[in-house]
């Protein structure tokens, strides 16, 4: 089957046509982009859409996300990250849930990403209490049905909760260290056997699906966990995807630790590598982005979720132009609380001004489409295939309406797509080349018995939360005192709300 978008504005976002906008053609044949140019021809059997008035650009890229916090969306608010935690990804009394719940969990996450413009997520995926095979099968078979892009982890951390922070063990009184300490994390052997039964049985269905590693930080995991894991990357070609120093308690982490910023404990273990994608990378000093940049490393921004949890702002100039990838990723969907990009390109765009007073270092327009786009299909580690519409490249892509409000008058259209769009414009959404959005609707699914189901389930799902919730607010005052003592502590990295710049 193919399909000739005709007469459109073109914003290609790489390869032979740039980053400039252009009027052309454009031809998608099976899953791929066949052509771009003027005057393109089509048989009697090829779909034609008229492209006057509209625009074609790549799908968006959500560089990174917990589809596992869909549940709690919209549940939480004024909390640190390591009390929301707490509350979030529960410590104490965590239930497995039912399969047909994390289908409808991460389809919810699905269905909101392609409608507003996402053809592609990262989800690193975290199961409590522990990650299992038809667990993970029903995330990834929400992503198949509803046509979705995805890279998927198995999220791990092989340590102790109470050992991943620094000072627990003088802090929270012993009775509840010993209750924490009930669940013993998985070993090594544990996590290898997994990953790999799920790259086994799960990377390249549909032609949409990939497995990554995800060991959850520096802090969070053993070495022999994350080289192993790293391993595993390197040989499978996909990304190694952890976080490092979200919070200014993950940057007196290191110190604690290790003796050194985490981002040199990385590096002194060789976990630096092109393949490596770093969530956040707030809490970062000179030295480490000038590593972080000769490793050709890669960070997703999270500018809504990281303001939400208070962390900071990651200095987002100094790392691009220490050659770092940058990829824009919503994070957490109860952290956020939503999966839309558009919204994340907006922050982005405005969290940078804030407190340079050199405006010719703010991000412009174009630098912040690129980290949507190609920067994140980069991150994910599948810029050779998506990102940007070049010829060979998958059909990923969006069809937007710009005779709407939100492009009128129109101007730049790079300034109208971060600062102006919300996603309301969008009409088509292709990704493998397969329409998966039209006129505002999801084609394969049905979403509003799927959002039905979900409502149904939420009762039970929501009288347990409320005995999680109180069995670990218990642990809230100790965490409480533990945040304050690292914010206490000087590292030579204040940054708050600023660049850094």
């Amino acid at each position: 089957m193919k399909t000739l978008i005709k007469g459109a504005t073109i914003l290609a976002m790489g390869g032979a046509h740039g980053t400039e906008p252009l009027t052309g053609d454009l031809l998608i044949s099976g899953d791929r982009i066949e052509a771009i140019g003027t005057g393109l021809s089509a048989d009697d059997e090829t779909r034609v859409i008229d492209g006057t008035e509209k625009l074609v650009m790549p799908g968006l890229v959500n560089g990174h996300l917990h589809t596992n916090e869909a549940l709690y969306k919209g549940r939480y608010d004024n909390m640190p990250l390591e009390v929301w935690m707490l509350y979030s990804y529960p410590i104490l009394k965590a239930k497995r849930l039912p399969p047909r719940l994390v289908y409808l969990r991460s389809m919810l996450v699905a269905m909101e990403s392609l409608k507003t413009g996402a053809t592609s997520i990262v989800d690193d995926l975290y199961e409590s209490p522990k990650a299992e095979l038809d667990l993970f099968e029903a995330a990834v078979n929400a992503y198949e049905d509803a046509g979705i892009r995805a890279t998927v982890s198995a999220h791990v951390v092989d340590r102790r909760f109470l050992d991943t922070i620094p000072f627990t063990r003088e802090t929270v009184p012993q009775a509840l260290q010993d209750e924490a300490d009930e669940r013993p994390p998985p070993s090594v052997a544990d996590y290898i056997s997994f990953v790999t039964e799920a790259h086994a049985r799960f990377h390249g269905r549909s032609g949409r699906i990939s497995v990554m590693t995800a060991p959850s930080a520096p802090q969070r995991c053993t070495p022999e966990l994350m080289q192993a894991a790293n391993d595993l990357a390197r040989q499978w070609g996909v990304p190694f995807h952890t976080h490092i120093v979200e919070t200014k308690v993950q940057c007196a982490t290191g110190p604690e630790f290790y003796g050194k910023s985490l981002i040199r404990y990385m590096d002194d273990l060789g976990l630096l590598q092109p393949w490596t994608t770093i969530a956040h990378s707030i809490w970062v000093s000179d030295d480490d982005i000038a590593i972080m940049g000769k490793r050709g490393v890669s960070i997703v921004h999270n500018a809504i979720s990281n303001q939400k949890l208070g962390a900071g702002v990651a200095p987002v100039r100094k790392l691009l132009d220490a050659g770092v990838n940058v990829a824009l990723g919503s994070d957490g969907i109860c952290s956020n609380d939503t999966a839309r990009m558009f919204d994340v390109m907006h922050a982005a765009g405005l969290l940078h001004k804030i407190n340079n007073p050199d405006w010719s270092r703010w991000l412009t327009a174009s630098e912040v489409l690129h980290a949507c786009t190609l920067g994140g299909a980069r991150s994910a580690f599948t810029h050779h295939e998506t990102g940007s519409l070049e010829p060979g490249k998958k059909a990923d892509l969006l069809v937007l309406d710009m005779t709407t409000v939100n492009f009128t008058p129109l101007n730049d259209i790079r300034n109208h797509l971060v600062y102006c769009e919300n996603g309301a414009s969008i009409e088509t959404v292709f990704v493998n080349g397969e329409v998966v959005v039209e006129h505002g609707k999801l084609t394969k699914v049905d979403e509003k018995a799927l959002l039905a189901e979900l409502r149904a389930a939420m009762p039970e799902f929501l009288a347990h939360t409320l005995e999680v919730e109180a069995a670990n607010r218990r642990l809230e005052p100790y965490f409480t005192k533990i945040i304050h003592r690292c914010y206490g502590k000087d590292f030579g990295i204040m940054r708050w709300a600023s660049d850094g710049a």
